[in-house]
């Protein structure tokens, strides 16, 4: 069966051969060898992106949680905070463990006031080789921020990283991906290299911001804990069949052209045993593939800026 592409190509090159028609379509020679449209500059076949969101100490007072969200006005929803704590307490160091043991690096979105709160173990997350990616200074709504309101929320959460673990930040997550206006334009001007907040593709890509190139690398709700498990409710179990029949499926596509896929994590859910034990199946599961690449977001970021093939909007 031909790939879309060499579908529309055929359809094209009879279009102005004045030949385009059910028969003329038909004719067509479908059955072509795939062949590679678009590879990753270092040799990958499919690259997979892993998130651990650190997020535990920097929410607000009675933020959401499993609980029900019926506390009265004025009173401390207490045993939601130590859903919260679990993820610094047990989350975060479970899947560090975990990924030494995988031996896969990951990209850690902080938030800077849970940095603030948890500086060694905030720390340990960059000695033991993964990336400290920005997350904002908290939970605070910033694309209802002026332009300098943002700038400084945004500046107040990598000055924490920055100064807790001697990293900057190149790569930026809003609250919920849902930044403002400004956003993109701010972290050109502070420095940034790439942001997640998108949906819209498999693979990176490359935007024009402030007049220069400025990476995507793409995030998933379809692949993420938060939505599948905290949200919907699936088991550990139906996550884990869903990553999977996703990897499946990019891993087909990603013979004929260039896939990523994202996987993430959050540190009071991901974090669990049963999710730590689901993760440990599903990437050795990936890892037993030919071409399976784990990479940072940063790491993928500076191979799509610097490959002239990566696809520009």
């Amino acid at each position: 069966m031909a790939t879309r592409k060499e579908f529309l190509k055929t359809a094209g090159l009879l279009g102005m051969a004045g030949m385009v028609g059910p028969s003329a379509l038909s004719a067509a020679p479908l059955q072509q060898q795939k062949k590679p449209v678009s590879s990753w500059a270092d040799g990958s076949r499919l690259v997979v992106s892993v998130s651990m969101q650190f997020e535990a100490g920097g929410q607000p007072v009675n933020a959401e949680s499993p609980f029900p969200q019926n506390m009265i006005k004025g009173y401390t929803d207490l045993p939601s905070a130590t859903w919260y704590e679990y993820g610094y307490k047990e989350g975060i160091p479970r899947m560090l463990d975990n990924w030494d043991k995988l031996g896969i690096k990951v990209t850690s979105h902080m938030v800077g006031a849970a940095v603030l709160k948890n500086p060694a173990l905030a720390k340990e997350i960059v000695q033991r080789g993964h990336e400290a990616a920005a997350h904002g200074r908290d939970w605070a709504t910033q694309y209802a921020m002026s332009y300098e309101e943002e700038k400084q929320f945004i500046l107040d959460g990598v000055k924490a990283v920055q100064q807790v673990t001697g990293a900057t930040p190149k790569g930026y997550n809003a609250n919920w991906l849902r930044r403002g206006e400004n956003t993109l334009k701010i972290l050109q001007e502070l420095g940034f290299t790439y942001h997640i907040d998108d949906l819209s593709r498999d693979e990176p890509f490359i935007i024009q911001v402030n007049g220069r190139d400025f990476a995507v690398v793409p995030y998933t709700l379809r692949n993420n804990d938060i939505v599948l498990i905290s949200g919907q409710w699936y088991s550990s179990d139906q996550f884990l069949q869903q990553v999977k029949m996703e990897f499946d499926q990019l891993y087909a596509e990603s013979a004929y052209r260039r896939r990523m896929m994202s996987v993430s994590f959050h540190d009071r859910i991901g974090g669990t045993p049963q999710m730590v034990k689901a993760a440990t199946e599903l990437f050795t599961y990936m890892q037993k593939h030919k071409g399976v690449i784990f990479k940072r977001k940063d790491d993928i970021a500076e191979m799509a800026l610097n490959d002239k093939t990566t696809i520009r909007e």
